[in-house]
Protein backbone atom coordinates (compact mmCIF):
# COMPACT_ATOMS: atom_id res chain seq x y z
CA UNK A 1 0.00 0.00 0.00
CA UNK A 2 2.94 2.62 0.94
CA UNK A 3 6.16 1.76 -0.38
CA UNK A 4 9.31 4.29 -0.99
CA UNK A 5 12.73 3.55 -2.11
CA UNK A 6 15.55 6.02 -1.47
CA UNK A 7 13.45 8.57 -0.34
CA UNK A 8 15.10 12.35 0.13
CA UNK A 9 14.10 15.15 1.42
CA UNK A 10 17.29 18.49 1.21
CA UNK A 11 17.06 22.14 1.68
CA UNK A 12 20.00 23.73 1.05
CA UNK A 13 23.16 20.88 2.39
CA UNK A 14 20.57 20.09 5.07
CA UNK A 15 18.69 16.06 4.75
CA UNK A 16 15.42 16.17 6.40
CA UNK A 17 14.91 12.89 4.42
CA UNK A 18 17.96 10.86 3.98
CA UNK A 19 17.23 7.86 1.61
CA UNK A 20 14.80 6.34 3.35
CA UNK A 21 13.08 3.16 2.44
CA UNK A 22 10.32 1.57 3.70
CA UNK A 23 7.10 -0.86 2.71
CA UNK A 24 3.75 -1.20 3.89
CA UNK A 25 1.32 -4.00 3.17
CA UNK A 26 -2.51 -3.85 3.18
CA UNK A 27 -3.36 -4.00 6.65
CA UNK A 28 -0.84 -2.74 8.25
CA UNK A 29 -0.89 -0.02 11.59
CA UNK A 30 3.11 1.23 11.18
CA UNK A 31 4.18 3.50 14.13
CA UNK A 32 6.63 5.85 12.79
CA UNK A 33 8.96 7.38 16.08
CA UNK A 34 11.71 9.73 16.08
CA UNK A 35 12.00 13.05 17.23
CA UNK A 36 10.98 16.44 16.49
CA UNK A 37 12.61 17.35 13.43
CA UNK A 38 13.62 13.53 12.63
CA UNK A 39 11.77 13.75 9.15
CA UNK A 40 8.76 12.26 10.43
CA UNK A 41 5.87 15.13 8.98
CA UNK A 42 8.42 15.66 5.86
CA UNK A 43 7.54 11.76 4.64
CA UNK A 44 3.83 12.09 5.20
CA UNK A 45 3.52 15.34 3.60
CA UNK A 46 5.86 14.08 0.34
CA UNK A 47 3.33 10.66 1.18
CA UNK A 48 0.15 12.89 0.47
CA UNK A 49 1.91 14.54 -2.29
CA UNK A 50 1.89 17.93 -0.61
CA UNK A 51 5.74 17.90 -0.69
CA UNK A 52 7.85 17.13 -3.37
CA UNK A 53 10.79 15.06 -2.52
CA UNK A 54 14.52 15.89 -3.32
CA UNK A 55 14.79 12.32 -5.14
CA UNK A 56 14.09 8.96 -4.26
CA UNK A 57 10.31 6.98 -5.10
CA UNK A 58 7.31 6.61 -3.53
CA UNK A 59 4.10 4.82 -4.45
CA UNK A 60 0.60 4.76 -2.80
CA UNK A 61 -1.49 2.67 -3.54
CA UNK A 62 0.47 1.28 -6.43
CA UNK A 63 0.36 4.99 -7.60
CA UNK A 64 3.54 6.79 -7.90
CA UNK A 65 3.89 10.79 -6.42
CA UNK A 66 5.16 12.09 -9.16
CA UNK A 67 2.84 11.73 -12.03
CA UNK A 68 -0.61 10.32 -9.95
CA UNK A 69 -1.13 13.33 -7.45
CA UNK A 70 -4.92 12.80 -8.02
CA UNK A 71 -5.37 9.37 -7.87
CA UNK A 72 -3.78 9.34 -4.68
CA UNK A 73 -5.65 12.01 -3.00
CA UNK A 74 -8.43 9.95 -3.60
CA UNK A 75 -7.12 6.85 -1.39
CA UNK A 76 -5.80 8.81 1.50
CA UNK A 77 -6.98 10.14 4.55
CA UNK A 78 -3.87 12.69 5.79
CA UNK A 79 -4.14 14.53 9.47
CA UNK A 80 -1.61 16.96 10.29
CA UNK A 81 -0.64 17.42 13.63
CA UNK A 82 -2.56 20.94 13.68
CA UNK A 83 -5.83 22.13 11.60
CA UNK A 84 -7.12 24.62 10.91
CA UNK A 85 -11.12 24.84 11.36
CA UNK A 86 -13.76 27.55 10.65
CA UNK A 87 -14.85 29.46 13.34
CA UNK A 88 -19.04 29.72 12.43
CA UNK A 89 -19.44 26.29 11.58
CA UNK A 90 -21.10 23.78 13.32
CA UNK A 91 -19.80 20.31 14.02
CA UNK A 92 -21.98 18.82 10.74
CA UNK A 93 -21.79 21.84 9.02
CA UNK A 94 -17.99 21.20 8.98
CA UNK A 95 -18.58 17.40 8.10
CA UNK A 96 -20.73 18.45 5.40
CA UNK A 97 -18.61 21.31 3.60
CA UNK A 98 -15.70 18.57 3.23
CA UNK A 99 -18.03 15.85 2.12
CA UNK A 100 -19.07 17.87 -0.66
CA UNK A 101 -15.50 18.82 -1.62
CA UNK A 102 -15.57 14.85 -1.92
CA UNK A 103 -18.20 14.95 -3.71
CA UNK A 104 -20.39 13.24 -1.58
CA UNK A 105 -24.58 14.80 -2.54
CA UNK A 106 -27.52 14.69 -1.37
CA UNK A 107 -29.15 11.99 1.36
CA UNK A 108 -25.70 9.71 1.34
CA UNK A 109 -23.98 12.70 2.42
CA UNK A 110 -25.77 13.28 5.49
CA UNK A 111 -25.64 9.38 6.00
CA UNK A 112 -21.95 9.32 5.92
CA UNK A 113 -21.56 11.95 8.21
CA UNK A 114 -23.33 10.70 10.71
CA UNK A 115 -21.69 7.81 10.21
CA UNK A 116 -18.36 9.10 11.07
CA UNK A 117 -19.89 10.89 14.31
CA UNK A 118 -20.93 7.64 15.70
CA UNK A 119 -17.65 6.13 14.48
CA UNK A 120 -15.51 8.35 16.77
CA UNK A 121 -17.91 9.39 18.84
CA UNK A 122 -18.95 12.90 18.28
CA UNK A 123 -22.96 12.74 18.14
CA UNK A 124 -22.94 13.99 20.73
CA UNK A 125 -21.69 17.47 19.53
CA UNK A 126 -23.31 17.44 16.36
CA UNK A 127 -24.37 21.02 17.12
CA UNK A 128 -21.98 22.33 18.68
CA UNK A 129 -19.52 25.08 17.09
CA UNK A 130 -15.97 23.60 16.46
CA UNK A 131 -14.47 26.08 17.86
CA UNK A 132 -16.05 25.58 21.47
CA UNK A 133 -14.64 21.93 21.28
CA UNK A 134 -11.95 20.86 23.63
CA UNK A 135 -8.59 20.05 22.32
CA UNK A 136 -9.05 16.21 22.34
CA UNK A 137 -12.54 16.66 20.64
CA UNK A 138 -10.79 18.67 17.63
CA UNK A 139 -8.63 15.57 17.01
CA UNK A 140 -11.82 13.23 16.54
CA UNK A 141 -13.40 15.51 14.61
CA UNK A 142 -10.06 15.81 12.22
CA UNK A 143 -10.26 12.47 12.76
CA UNK A 144 -14.07 11.78 11.09
CA UNK A 145 -12.87 14.59 8.52
CA UNK A 146 -10.61 12.49 6.90
CA UNK A 147 -12.51 9.37 6.74
CA UNK A 148 -15.49 10.69 5.17
CA UNK A 149 -14.20 9.52 1.68
CA UNK A 150 -13.42 5.57 3.30
CA UNK A 151 -9.88 6.10 2.38
CA UNK A 152 -7.62 3.02 2.29
CA UNK A 153 -4.58 4.38 3.74
CA UNK A 154 -4.61 6.86 6.46
CA UNK A 155 -1.34 8.95 7.51
CA UNK A 156 -1.77 10.38 10.99
CA UNK A 157 0.68 12.68 12.39
CA UNK A 158 0.63 13.09 16.04
CA UNK A 159 -3.08 12.21 16.31
CA UNK A 160 -2.42 11.89 20.28
CA UNK A 161 -0.27 15.24 20.73
CA UNK A 162 -1.63 17.57 23.38
CA UNK A 163 -4.14 15.21 24.38
CA UNK A 164 -4.88 14.78 28.25
CA UNK A 165 -4.61 10.90 29.52
CA UNK A 166 -8.12 10.54 29.06
CA UNK A 167 -8.64 11.67 25.63
CA UNK A 168 -5.25 9.85 24.65
CA UNK A 169 -6.82 6.63 25.94
CA UNK A 170 -9.95 7.55 23.55
CA UNK A 171 -7.82 8.09 20.65
CA UNK A 172 -5.96 4.81 21.11
CA UNK A 173 -9.70 3.23 21.05
CA UNK A 174 -10.67 5.06 17.71
CA UNK A 175 -7.18 3.85 16.24
CA UNK A 176 -7.52 0.20 17.38
CA UNK A 177 -11.26 -0.01 15.72
CA UNK A 178 -9.75 1.35 12.28
CA UNK A 179 -7.52 -0.79 12.52
CA UNK A 180 -10.04 -3.67 12.96
CA UNK A 181 -11.64 -2.25 9.68
CA UNK A 182 -8.59 -3.37 7.45
CA UNK A 183 -7.30 -0.10 7.21
CA UNK A 184 -3.33 0.72 5.78
CA UNK A 185 -2.52 3.47 8.74
CA UNK A 186 0.89 5.14 9.25
CA UNK A 187 0.74 7.24 12.87
CA UNK A 188 3.80 9.38 14.43
CA UNK A 189 3.63 9.66 17.67
CA UNK A 190 5.56 11.00 20.80
CA UNK A 191 3.38 8.69 23.33
CA UNK A 192 5.77 5.85 22.47
CA UNK A 193 3.82 2.88 25.18
CA UNK A 194 0.75 3.82 22.88
CA UNK A 195 2.20 2.73 19.58
CA UNK A 196 3.43 -0.70 20.91
CA UNK A 197 -0.62 -1.10 21.56
CA UNK A 198 -2.04 -0.49 18.65
CA UNK A 199 0.97 -1.21 16.14
CA UNK A 200 1.97 -4.24 14.27
CA UNK A 201 5.02 -2.43 12.46
CA UNK A 202 7.48 0.56 13.94
CA UNK A 203 10.19 2.40 12.54
CA UNK A 204 12.54 4.51 14.26
CA UNK A 205 13.97 7.59 12.57
CA UNK A 206 16.69 10.01 13.46
CA UNK A 207 18.32 13.13 11.52
CA UNK A 208 16.28 11.96 8.62
CA UNK A 209 17.88 8.42 8.70
CA UNK A 210 15.64 5.54 9.22
CA UNK A 211 17.37 3.27 12.06
CA UNK A 212 15.15 0.86 12.45
CA UNK A 213 12.17 -0.63 10.43
CA UNK A 214 10.38 -4.24 11.86
CA UNK A 215 8.03 -5.31 14.46
CA UNK A 216 8.55 -4.42 17.71
CA UNK A 217 9.71 -7.66 19.27
CA UNK A 218 12.36 -7.64 16.53
CA UNK A 219 13.07 -3.90 18.13
CA UNK A 220 13.35 -5.25 21.27
CA UNK A 221 15.50 -8.42 20.61
CA UNK A 222 17.84 -5.80 19.19
CA UNK A 223 18.30 -3.51 22.21
CA UNK A 224 17.86 -6.13 24.71
CA UNK A 225 21.56 -7.02 26.13
CA UNK A 226 20.64 -9.46 28.61
CA UNK A 227 17.93 -11.16 30.41
CA UNK A 228 16.37 -10.12 33.63
CA UNK A 229 14.05 -11.39 35.91
CA UNK A 230 12.91 -9.70 39.68
CA UNK A 231 12.48 -12.22 42.07
CA UNK A 232 10.71 -11.76 45.46
CA UNK A 233 10.83 -14.67 48.46
CA UNK A 234 8.74 -14.26 52.01
CA UNK A 235 9.94 -14.56 55.29
CA UNK A 236 12.39 -12.13 55.11
CA UNK A 237 15.09 -14.05 53.66
CA UNK A 238 16.09 -12.06 50.71
CA UNK A 239 19.91 -12.05 51.71
CA UNK A 240 19.87 -15.84 51.66
CA UNK A 241 18.17 -15.69 48.14
CA UNK A 242 20.81 -13.67 47.23
CA UNK A 243 23.81 -15.46 48.05
CA UNK A 244 22.12 -18.50 46.52
CA UNK A 245 21.84 -16.35 43.09
CA UNK A 246 25.59 -15.23 43.17
CA UNK A 247 26.98 -18.56 43.03
CA UNK A 248 25.01 -19.55 40.12
CA UNK A 249 27.07 -19.66 36.80
CA UNK A 250 24.47 -18.69 34.35
CA UNK A 251 23.98 -15.47 36.87
CA UNK A 252 26.20 -12.09 35.64
CA UNK A 253 24.54 -9.80 38.80
CA UNK A 254 22.35 -9.80 41.16
CA UNK A 255 20.86 -6.56 42.77
CA UNK A 256 18.56 -5.25 45.46
CA UNK A 257 15.54 -2.82 44.85
CA UNK A 258 13.04 -1.12 46.70
CA UNK A 259 15.07 -1.37 49.96
CA UNK A 260 15.46 -5.36 49.44
CA UNK A 261 11.97 -5.94 48.73
CA UNK A 262 13.33 -7.61 45.69
CA UNK A 263 15.64 -8.69 43.18
CA UNK A 264 16.92 -7.81 40.03
CA UNK A 265 18.98 -10.59 38.59
CA UNK A 266 20.74 -10.24 34.93
CA UNK A 267 21.53 -13.44 33.25
CA UNK A 268 24.98 -13.99 31.64
CA UNK A 269 24.85 -13.14 27.82
CA UNK A 270 23.48 -15.85 25.75
CA UNK A 271 21.46 -17.38 28.70
CA UNK A 272 17.69 -16.39 28.14
CA UNK A 273 15.90 -19.37 29.78
CA UNK A 274 15.89 -18.38 33.65
CA UNK A 275 12.94 -21.20 34.87
CA UNK A 276 16.41 -22.48 37.42
CA UNK A 277 15.94 -19.61 39.55
CA UNK A 278 12.40 -20.37 40.98
CA UNK A 279 13.73 -23.82 40.96
CA UNK A 280 17.35 -23.11 43.18
CA UNK A 281 15.14 -20.68 45.39
CA UNK A 282 12.07 -23.80 46.38
CA UNK A 283 15.20 -26.36 46.48
CA UNK A 284 16.81 -24.36 49.24
CA UNK A 285 13.17 -23.92 50.87
CA UNK A 286 12.56 -20.69 50.10
CA UNK A 287 9.34 -19.61 49.82
CA UNK A 288 8.59 -17.55 46.56
CA UNK A 289 6.58 -14.40 46.14
CA UNK A 290 7.37 -13.09 42.70
CA UNK A 291 8.95 -14.18 39.61
CA UNK A 292 9.02 -12.39 36.44
CA UNK A 293 11.04 -11.09 33.56
CA UNK A 294 11.64 -7.72 33.26
CA UNK A 295 10.00 -5.92 30.36
CA UNK A 296 11.43 -3.53 27.90
CA UNK A 297 9.12 -0.98 26.62
CA UNK A 298 9.43 1.04 23.73
CA UNK A 299 10.60 3.72 25.13
CA UNK A 300 13.65 1.89 26.11
CA UNK A 301 14.07 0.86 22.82
CA UNK A 302 13.92 3.97 21.59
CA UNK A 303 16.31 5.06 23.33
CA UNK A 304 18.58 1.84 22.87
CA UNK A 305 18.54 2.40 19.09
CA UNK A 306 18.86 5.96 18.62
CA UNK A 307 21.92 6.06 20.91
CA UNK A 308 23.71 3.10 19.01
CA UNK A 309 22.88 0.80 22.24
CA UNK A 310 22.09 -2.75 20.29
CA UNK A 311 22.74 -6.29 20.18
Amino acid sequence: MIETRDLTKMYGELYALNRLTLKLERGDVYGFIGPNGAGKTTTMRILATLLNPTWGEAMVCGYSIYNNAKEIRRLIGYMPDFFGVYDDMKVTEYLEFFAAAYRIQGPARRRKVEQVLELVDLGFKRDALVTSLSRGLTQRLGLARVLLHEPQVLLLDEPASGLDPRARIEMRSLLKELRKMGKTILVSSHILPELADICNKIGIINDGVLLFDGDVQSAIRQVQQHTVFLVAVGDGKTSVARELLEAHPDILKVESRADGEYLRITLNHNVHDGSFIPELLLQNRLRLKMFKEEEIDLEDVFMGITKGITN
